[in-house]
Order: C-alpha cells, then sequence, then structure tokens
C-alpha cells in the first residue's frame, strides 16, 4: 500500500509540474556562451533582441551543448525564440533592451510547457529545417521563412513593375493559403505579420487587398476560436478594425475630394510660379515624412484619426483602447510633432 501510494505520487507530481525541455548545440567559437529563451508577446517584434521579452537564459558547455530544462513556459501554445550574440558584455542589457546589437542569430518557433524540442547543430537558418519535436507546430516559421525565401527568388528574376504586379498577386494568395493549410492561427499570423509589416513593399498590395479578401476576417475567427483571449488575437483584432477604418474612411473622402483638388491646383498654377509651388511641395513632404517616422504604429494609427476629425472617444472605440490611453497616445503625437494642438497638428499635414 505503501509502495502504491509513493507511485501515486511520484506519477501525478510530475504531471502536474510540466517541464519544456529544448537542447541543441552553437559554435562556441563563433558566439558568446549565453543562449537566450523568449516569448514573443507582440507579433511586431518579431526581429531583434528585446531584454522585455527574454525568459531566462543558459550557458552552453565546452562542446557548445547547450539545455532549457525549466517550466516557465505557457501551457498553450505562443511564440518563442532562442537567439545567441555577441553584445559587449560591459552593455550586454542595454544592447538588449535598445535592440541594438547586429551581430547576433536567433529562431522563433512556437511552442508550450510540454514540448521537447532538440535543434541541429547550428543557428543557421538552413540547418533548423532538421528541428526534432513532439509538437508538429514547432517548425511553421522555418517552412513560411523558406518559402519566402522562393518568393524572393521570384520577384528579383525580372525587376519590372509588370513583374512585380504578378507576383504580389500570386504570393500573396500563395502565403495566405499555405497558412491556412498549416491548421495554426500562429502560423498565419506570422504571415500577416510580414504582409501588412509598413517597411514592407507589399504594404500597399495589402491595404488594397484588405478592401475585398475575406481572409483576413477568417483569420480572426480562427484565432479567436483557437486562441480567444491571447494578446495575439486582441493585437490581430485592433489592428484589422484600424486598418479597416483607415482604408474605407480614405475611399470615401477620395471620391468626394479628388475634383476640389485638381480645381485648387488649376487655380494655384495661374497665381503661382511652378518652381515655388514644386519646392514647397518638396520641402512639405519631406517635413511630414521626418516627423512621422518617430511615431510607433499605434501613435501613427492614432494621427491618421486625427486628421480625420475624429474625438478622441471615436479613436478609442475604433482601436479597442481606453480613453485615458487615447489621450496617451494622443500627447505622444503632440510631443514628437512639435505641436500642441489639433488645429496645428492639421497644419502641419494640411495639403
Amino acid at each position: 500500500m505503501r509502495y502504491s501510494l509513493y507511485f501515486i505520487i511520484f506519477f501525478f507530481g510530475n504531471i502536474t509540474v510540466a517541464q519544456h525541455h529544448f537542447e541543441g548545440h552553437i559554435d562556441n567559437e563563433r558566439w558568446q556562451n549565453d543562449i537566450y529563451l523568449s516569448v514573443i508577446e507582440d507579433y511586431r517584434t518579431l526581429d531583434g533582441i528585446n531584454d522585455e521579452q527574454i525568459i531566462t537564459k543558459v550557458k552552453s558547455d565546452s562542446s557548445g551543448f547547450f539545455k532549457f530544462d525549466q517550466n516557465q513556459l505557457d501551457i498553450n501554445q505562443k511564440i518563442y525564440k532562442l537567439h545567441v550574440d555577441n553584445c559587449a558584455s560591459f552593455n550586454q542589457s542595454g544592447n538588449h533592451f535598445d535592440g541594438h546589437c547586429t551581430d547576433y542569430s536567433d529562431i522563433l518557433f512556437i511552442a508550450k510547457r510540454t514540448d521537447s524540442i532538440t535543434f541541429p547543430l547550428s543557428f543557421d537558418a538552413q540547418m533548423f529545417c532538421n528541428i526534432v519535436s513532439n509538437n508538429p507546430k514547432t517548425s511553421a516559421f522555418i517552412q513560411i521563412d523558406s518559402l519566402k525565401e522562393d518568393m524572393k527568388f521570384a520577384y528579383s528574376e525580372f525587376r519590372s513593375k509588370a513583374n512585380r504586379e504578378l507576383n504580389n498577386k500570386k504570393w500573396f494568395k500563395t502565403l495566405q493559403d499555405y497558412g491556412k493549410d498549416m491548421d495554426e492561427p500562429l502560423a498565419e499570423l506570422y504571415i500577416y505579420a510580414f504582409l501588412s509589416d509598413r517597411g514592407n513593399q507589399l504594404h500597399s498590395y495589402y491595404l488594397e487587398d484588405l478592401k475585398t479578401n475575406s481572409y483576413y476576417d477568417e483569420l480572426l475567427e480562427r484565432l479567436q476560436n483557437t486562441y480567444p483571449n491571447s494578446s495575439y488575437t486582441k493585437q490581430y483584432e485592433e489592428e484589422l478594425t484600424s486598418d479597416k477604418f483607415i482604408v474605407f474612411s480614405s475611399e470615401e473622402k477620395s471620391s468626394f475630394n479628388w475634383s476640389y483638388l485638381w480645381i485648387g491646383l488649376l487655380i494655384a498654377s495661374t497665381l503661382l510660379n511652378l518652381w515655388f509651388l514644386i519646392s514647397a511641395k518638396k520641402k512639405k513632404s519631406q517635413q511630414q515624412v521626418d516627423a512621422t517616422a518617430q511615431l510607433t504604429r499605434q501613435e501613427q494609427n492614432v494621427l491618421d484619426l486625427l486628421l480625420g476629425d475624429n474625438t478622441n472617444k471615436d479613436i478609442a472605440e475604433v482601436l479597442f483602447v481606453s480613453v485615458s490611453t487615447v489621450k496617451t497616445h494622443v500627447n505622444n503625437v503632440y510631443k514628437k510633432l512639435n505641436v500642441n494642438s489639433r488645429e496645428k497638428l492639421k497644419s502641419l499635414f494640411s495639403k
């Protein structure tokens, strides 16, 4: 009876304290022997390194072997990252926090608390196709990155506008269908983050695609069903709502305002010197670019809504945040653009 009791305690004790087990090797001659494990709660921060996302770190042994054997991971699947770097040791914390260490290598993967994963013998991207895991979703990002490499080759084969337009349509659907077939919304979210990135040349196509493609609403439904209370779902819903509002609002306003703009230009051309007009327009455009480059993505969304004559309450409803949060963003926008009122803000971005 005593031995049976010991067995029950041992067996169920191990179940309740489920641990993840990650192991692999790094090149100690190439990298410092610190290996960092981070959790990615914001899918817009997949690139770079950030001290605020690091869960823990281990050191590799003399052969380069490392192992994470703990229980800090969530029971539900999330996006994680392993990275190594050569940040200067005297300023490593600062480098991580600012993300300024350029000499680093990382691997993004999907995991949960009970996963066991063995990584290959290097941090070279092509080697990670050989990841061994009890979770079939672990290497989803690696498979997507491989497809993105094929996409880059297709774009570079012929550098022409016709080729770009053809590939935009083809690869948008290819990537979206590929993610959907993986049956993992986090993998689809990884693709969405790539296609909708403001710094990506495909961003303008994404905005056009958003007007007619039901895929984005379907992805939201899949995220809500699979990860109903996650930060990923809430962030995606806020971004999708904001982008839709801006896209359709701009479309309605443009249909009304373009005729007035052309009339104004024709009248102005008879009154103003052509050289002065072109010079002033270029200067104004550069000022706007320089000013908005300082803003975060959410501050840019707030700016667009402010310029559309929306109240703080309207903006809060569109972005699904509190009015106090909107006020904080508005103050940050004012500070970064060196204005102190909506009137001056509109004047800065006036046509």
